[in-house]
């Protein structure tokens, strides 16, 4: 492991997915592993519910780690991966809680809430063909939302509160030399330079907005339901 990603999800962290690939620092360990692959769902949902983790094993063939629920372990991992590098995402905090509150706490607060039966329906097949995926909303519970938030994300104040503490004790945790606070909008330079590699000339990447990530869930529904995978 080369690098850990402390910033929370909806801070570029799929821009930076890419760019560290691009850099040739992946395979990148990003929250889209985990939808991609389902065992990887029930590895966290046991870390989430408190069984002790084999970060080796989780990580085997990634050079690189971003996203959640990665970054809701940011401490432990860091200490585990004396070695690596660490980058915390950064945006501005009142555009950052518009996007995570239109996207991964709307689908997680959707789920306290008793669907409609077709989507009912969906979920009932979508557990019956893979039943690893059909426990991710609880893995998502468990490592994001009462982890990280204190099952609070509907609190904005509180969220807010959060995601501000969250950078202060990133920064008084890691060393000055091992970090470094990174908006996907300054491209390249200060990465590749942070990492001591090459700046590529081609643009940065840039991925993931909004509207892709909505249309990203039925994707998945129908390859689980068309393929058990």
């Amino acid at each position: 492991m080369q690098v850990i990603g402390a910033g929370f999800g909806r801070t570029g962290t799929a821009s930076l997915k890419a760019a560290l690939e691009r850099l040739d620092l992946g395979p990148c360990y990003h929250m889209s592993t985990v939808i991609a692959e389902p065992h990887r769902v029930r590895q966290w949902l046991d870390i989430g519910e408190c069984r002790p983790p084999d970060w080796d094993e989780i990580f085997t063939g990634f050079q690189s780690a971003l996203d959640w629920p990665a970054a809701s372990y940011w401490r432990e991992l860091a200490a585990h991966y004396p070695n690596a590098k660490v980058i915390l995402t950064i945006r501005d905090r009142e555009r950052w809680y518009d996007s995570v509150a239109s996207t991964i706490f709307a689908r997680a607060l959707a789920e306290h809430h008793r669907p409609p039966l077709h989507r009912r329906l969906v979920r009932w097949l979508v557990a019956r063909r893979s039943p690893d995926f059909a426990l991710y909303p609880r893995m998502a519970r468990a490592t994001i939302m009462d982890r990280v938030f204190d099952g609070r994300i509907d609190d904005r104040d509180h969220v807010l509160t959060v995601f501000d503490r969250h950078i202060a004790e990133v920064k008084a945790a890691i060393p000055p030399d091992r970090l470094l606070i990174f908006d996907v909008r300054q491209g390249w330079p200060p990465l590749c330079d942070f990492l001591d590699v090459p700046t590529p000339n081609e643009p940065f990447p840039e991925s993931n907005e909004r509207t892709t990530w909505h249309r990203k869930r039925p994707r998945r529904l129908l390859q689980i339901l068309l393929h058990g995978r």
